[in-house]
């Protein structure tokens, strides 16, 4: 049977996944207890976090703890790749008892059983990760009949009941945890690189838990890529469902997101898309930065949903009357499969395009060029030139205060409907109107319009005007606190009434940190932009802002957006980092040497470079890298072109320069523009 007739088969047994699509509602699972700390529906979503110091480093590894604890820390994961840092998480336990700290502890195990049948008696938590704990990586294609892939079925109880036994007799709790990356050989030749094949590798351990009692689980399915990492969630708490297996509590996480504003942005693509839908119990922000700063950036997602429910507008209270959709639904589209929404292509907008961004200066105007600077576009008075950077903005919309210069020719204008009009309608500005505007005696731009809708108001006598539109793109829009939902369940509409006019998603938010910003924009979008929703974004400055702190504003939020649509996998235009977070295992200083190689390339937009602390986050964590620099010994790396390992035992000291051979090899690489004026800006 094909992967994609299995996804097949998957979908005639329905899309259902979560609890409702249109209200905030937890997904009920059953309560574990991890020490004295309980986890599941029943109780608040939990934060956690891992530490980087050695393991054989007790006060390094308690001091650490300490500091995660203080940051929002509830549990505490520490990587026990042996049996002797395995025996000595006692001594790193006994000494935070000693000192007041009573944070339950898991034991983060790879390849070693031994290692994990002596942490389960002395942590509260092991996690194992299905990939490797009875099996080892050879990257083979294995032609398996039915009774050879049983025989293996049964090897692997064989490894792992001895490990359920002891958790049953000490009460220790258990991380099934699997990684896209580090997917097993049998598992690959079975179901290939699928969220299906993710699925399937936990739940082969699942169901030998079940079938020795033993439920004090939690589960993960986690991936750098934001698509797989969402499909495989959705598709684990439907196949739970479907075989009767217990609705066990999810962690939730993106490996290797990277660090600062993208490993944010990213991390809340993933996680944040799953959060509005209700699963989740527990996360772990996986940044390339210190452990105690994950934990904040977690509780700010987690934060978002405490109120939720009495908060959110009813999404039906807004649904069309005529509308095919009833007011509960199970996904029409496949949830476990991307596929962009299918749309006529308008100008630049739909069909094959990318997604487009749109800088919105509708509260300033455009006086000067350097008002530009901020969004990618530069101007170089020595040559009488516009420059413009891989985040250089697409349109940029002015309203009722256009431009005072001609726009350089990367960049578009649009206005006001008004001012469109009095201008004359000219052909290089485009208008944007609101839906109750439109008539048949409207005049409309030749070749592209913006419709304004505001969903939240939405009658269904607009739903006909919509299907008479031509050379339009729609800018929707919504205040409803559950609005990624709201959005999402309009773009349902669209589909369910066969209207294929490219949509722009429209967000605007209240004053807040740059960093919830990133989180809670790259929710709301990037949980669309994963559905294979969003022609287009516009992230709006919010109102009232000083002229003197817009364009400081502006260059972040369109670095978001941005950042929405590459983390979301839509549109590439930078160099894609996948680093992990590091931890005990790591090999050499992650935090550097990330920033090291992202100085060094971090103009070869749409490359992915894998940054890897240790074998263990080798060539299967890395697995959408197109180059890999991983950690094999003590200033000792290997290089990677995609999962072959092409140089071995690099020298730390001279593996960046090699990396960058590597890819001029490949005739990827090129020089970075040295421009002076440019540079300066």
């Amino acid at each position: 049977m094909s992967n994609n007739s299995q996804i097949v088969n998957l979908i005639e047994k329905g899309t259902k996944y979560c609890t409702s699509l249109t209200e905030y509602k937890r997904r009920e699972t059953i309560s574990v207890n991890i020490g004295d700390l309980w986890m599941g529906s029943q109780y608040p979503i939990r934060v956690q976090s891992m530490t980087t110091v050695d393991t054989m480093d007790t006060i390094g590894s308690v001091e650490q703890t300490l500091r995660m604890v203080e940051s929002g820390c509830e549990l505490v994961r520490i990587t026990a790749p042996s049996v002797k840092e395995a025996q000595n998480l006692e001594n790193i336990r006994k000494e935070l008892r000693k000192r007041g700290c009573q944070v339950p502890l898991v034991a983060d195990i790879h390849f070693t059983p031994n290692a994990a049948e002596l942490a389960a008696r002395l942590v509260e938590k092991v996690r194992i990760n299905p990939g490797n704990y009875a099996d080892k990586k050879r990257f083979e294609t294995i032609d398996y009949t039915e009774a050879s892939y049983q025989a293996e079925l049964e090897r692997i109880r064989d490894k792992f009941v001895p490990l359920i036994k002891i958790c049953k007799e000490y009460g220790t709790a258990m991380r099934i945890g699997t990684n896209h990356g580090s997917l097993s050989d049998r598992i690959l030749s079975r179901y290939g690189d699928t969220p299906l094949g993710m699925v399937e590798s936990a739940l082969e351990f699942l169901r030998i838990c079940e079938d020795e009692n033993y439920f004090n689980i939690v589960l993960s399915m986690k991936a750098s890529n934001t698509q797989v990492m969402v499909e495989a969630y959705r598709l684990l708490c439907k196949k739970l469902g479907e075989e009767g297996l217990k609705p066990y509590p999810l962690h939730l996480g993106v490996t290797e997101a990277g660090e600062g504003e993208d490993g944010r942005i990213k991390s809340a693509v993933g996680i944040g898309t799953l959060l509005e839908d209700g699963l989740g119990d527990t996360v772990r922000v996986s940044l390339t930065e210190d452990p105690e700063f994950e934990a904040p950036v977690a509780k700010s997602l987690i934060d978002r949903y405490t109120q939720r429910a009495e908060k959110a507008i009813a999404i039906s209270t807004w649904k069309p009357s005529d509308s095919t959709l009833p007011a509960e639904f199970d996904s029409p589209i496949n949830p476990f499969q991307y596929a962009r929404r299918i749309t006529s292509e308008v100008d630049v907008f739909g069909g094959h395009n990318v997604p487009r961004v749109i800088a919105d200066y509708s509260q300033v105007g455009i006086n000067q060029h350097e008002d530009l600077k901020a969004i990618g576009h530069f101007y170089l008075p020595a040559t009488d030139k516009w420059a413009m950077n891989d985040l250089g903005a697409d349109f940029v919309y002015s309203g009722q205060k256009p431009a005072t210069f001609m726009l350089p020719m990367g960049l578009k204008e649009i206005v006001d409907y008004n001012i469109w009009s009095e201008k004359n309608c000219p052909e290089n500005l485009f208008p944007l109107l609101n839906i109750e505007a439109i008539s048949l005696e409207t005049k409309l731009h030749n070749s592209l319009n913006f419709i304004a809708v505001s969903i939240d108001n939405l009658k269904s006598e607009f739903i006909k005007t919509l299907k008479s539109l031509q050379q339009c793109v729609l800018v929707i829009s919504t205040k409803n606190e559950h609005g990624m939902p709201a959005l999402r369940r309009f773009f349902f509409e669209l589909n369910s009434e066969n209207i294929n006019l490219p949509v722009v998603v429209w967000r605007q938010y209240e004053r807040m940190s740059s960093s919830d910003f990133q989180l809670f924009s790259a929710t709301d979008l990037g949980g669309l932009l994963i559905d294979g929703f969003g022609d287009g974004v516009i992230l709006s400055i919010p109102d009232n802002i000083d002229n003197s702190d817009f364009q400081s504003l502006a260059k972040t939020y369109n670095s978001t957006a941005f950042g929405i649509l590459q983390a979301a996998r839509t549109r590439m235009s930078k160099t894609e980092y996948i680093s992990c977070p590091s931890c005990g295992r790591t090999l050499f200083d992650l935090q550097e040497t990330t920033a090291m190689i992202r100085k060094r390339t971090d103009h070869l937009k749409g490359v992915k470079i894998g940054i890897m602390g240790c074998i263990v986050n080798g060539p299967g964590e890395m697995a959408d890298a197109d180059y890999g620099y991983v950690g094999i010994g003590k200033d000792k790396i290997a290089l990677y072109r995609g999962q072959q390992v092409v140089k071995k035992s690099v020298h730390a000291d001279h593996a960046v320069d090699e990396l960058i051979e590597l890819i001029k090899e490949d005739g990827v690489w090129f020089e970075p523009i040295q421009n002076e004026e440019l540079a300066s800006f």
